[in-house]
């Protein structure tokens, strides 16, 4: 028995050229694609990131000028509350200095008086006298130290409401 050989099949040459070009084709045009889609991306990225460098420079820049403002700002509430006191030092000392003369000319009235009316005269006198300026200084003490105050703060509250205003500016917009 003989058996017939079949031969194979003859392959068209230019049908796998053909599907060849076409795998060709398509396997360009995915990265054509993927290329241009990770370009797209790339340049979207760096965008992104320089726009969030400057923006988070320009804070930078604002925050470094909030600080230093900040900063002058308490430097000169300490400057004011240091001349403040200096000032309310020097009315201290004043009263105590005039309160000192006139315990003197009381202590010489006291030694000069030639009875014992006159020594409680001159006590009572130096007694209302003492009380009514101890109250006057203590009232203009008070007062110095309110307008000291005051004017120590205005500027930290100048500055405090910039620095919000700074802040709020951003939310509002």
């Amino acid at each position: 028995m003989t058996t017939k050989k079949t031969a194979a099949p003859k392959l068209d040459t230019k049908q796998v050229e053909e599907a060849v070009a076409v795998g060709k084709q398509t396997i360009e045009q995915a990265v054509k694609a993927s290329t241009e889609g990770y370009d797209k991306a790339v340049n979207m990225t760096q965008e992104q990131v320089e726009k969030t460098a400057k923006s988070v420079l320009k804070a930078y820049g604002e925050f470094t000028s909030l600080n230093k403002d900040s900063v002058d700002a308490m430097i000169a509430a300490g400057n004011i509350w240091a001349s403040g006191f200096e000032k309310m030092g020097k009315a201290y000392m004043a009263f105590a200095q005039a309160s000192a003369e006139s315990n003197v000319e009381a202590a010489k009235s006291l030694m000069m008086a030639k009875t014992v009316q006159d020594v409680f005269e001159i006590q009572s006198e130096l007694a209302r006298s003492s009380f009514d300026s101890f109250v006057a200084e203590g009232t203009k003490m008070s007062e110095m130290g309110v307008k000291v105050a005051n004017e120590a703060f205005e500027p930290i509250q100048a500055q405090l409401n910039t620095t919000v205003e700074k802040i709020l500016r951003p939310v509002a917009a």
